[in-house]
């Protein structure tokens, strides 16, 4: 696997993201009103407070409008995000915002004033070693979120265990679709994704249905999640509950009025 196609620590939370823009819109007050680049020491206080924010507001905001785009480019990769996006994500924000940095300081700091820096030395001189000092906090910002969701997703994981040594399965509870017995295993069908897989485990549905309440018996070879209940299909006089990605199970006549009780109720509470 190439690095860049390595799966990378994210959070596509927009709370979080807006914490992040707080964050680098303060760290790049602080930073400037520290280390008095651009002039900064040839203001007075009042200048100070009206330009600096200024520059902490350029940052944060331009980190909130590359949001819809970091979006996208998740759900586009189904809701995955790798090396390569975050590295395509960083240096985007930071090429425009070094444009709109620069739009800032001739036009609103030097606005009527002469001999402004030029291009090439504003940026080499002073808004890149800004970036190298300022940057960090986004990363680092991005980074532990990303590693919070990881964590609080893997702590919400159902597990499937199998019987001796055979190997279990973990997976979020809405990703499961319906268990199916098969002789003295299990087939679980979930979701990894946006694509459907089978797993074959060794275990009795007995067992995952007194592991798992939340899941409901619908046939003695069978348990489904609610979840996922789309609408009922009748054929041949025999009733089935059509479930995501058009997976079909029997309803026993033991279970039927019993699981049509429960699945209109709470499809009509949805």
């Amino acid at each position: 696997m190439s690095l860049f196609k390595h799966p990378y620590p994210f959070d596509p939370t927009f709370k979080h993201h807006a914490i992040i823009a707080l964050g680098l819109f303060i760290w790049i007050f602080c930073f400037l009103y520290l280390t008095e680049p651009l002039d900064v020491n040839e203001f007075g206080d009042r200048e100070k407070l009206i330009y600096l924010p200024g520059y902490g507001l350029v940052g944060g905001v331009m980190y909130l409008f590359f949001l819809p785009l970091q979006y996208l480019l998740y759900k586009r990769n189904q809701d995955r995000w790798f090396i390569l996006q975050e590295v395509l994500f960083i240096l985007l924000f930071v090429g425009i915002s070094i444009f709109i940095v620069r739009g800032f300081y001739l036009y609103v700091v030097m606005l009527g004033e002469s001999n402004p820096y030029s291009f090439n030395y504003q940026l080499t001189s002073i808004t890149l070693p800004a970036i190298a000092t300022i940057l960090p906090i986004v990363l680092i910002g991005r980074f532990a979120f990303g590693k919070y969701k990881e964590k609080k997703l893997e702590e919400s994981k159902i597990e499937i265990k199998g019987e001796g040594t055979y190997d279990g399965l973990r997976l979020l509870l809405n990703d499961l679709i319906c268990v199916q017995s098969s002789d003295n295993y299990i087939e679980v069908f979930y979701y990894s994704g946006k694509e459907v897989k089978k797993a074959l485990i060794r275990n009795k549905l007995s067992v995952i249905a007194e592991d798992f309440p939340e899941l409901l018996r619908v046939h003695r070879s069978y348990i489904i999640n609610p979840y996922h209940f789309q609408q009922w299909k009748t054929e041949n006089g025999k009733l089935f509950a059509e479930l995501s990605s058009s997976i079909f199970t029997p309803i026993s006549n033991t279970y039927k009025n019993k699981v049509k009780s429960f699945l209109n109720s709470t499809t009509n509470n949805q």
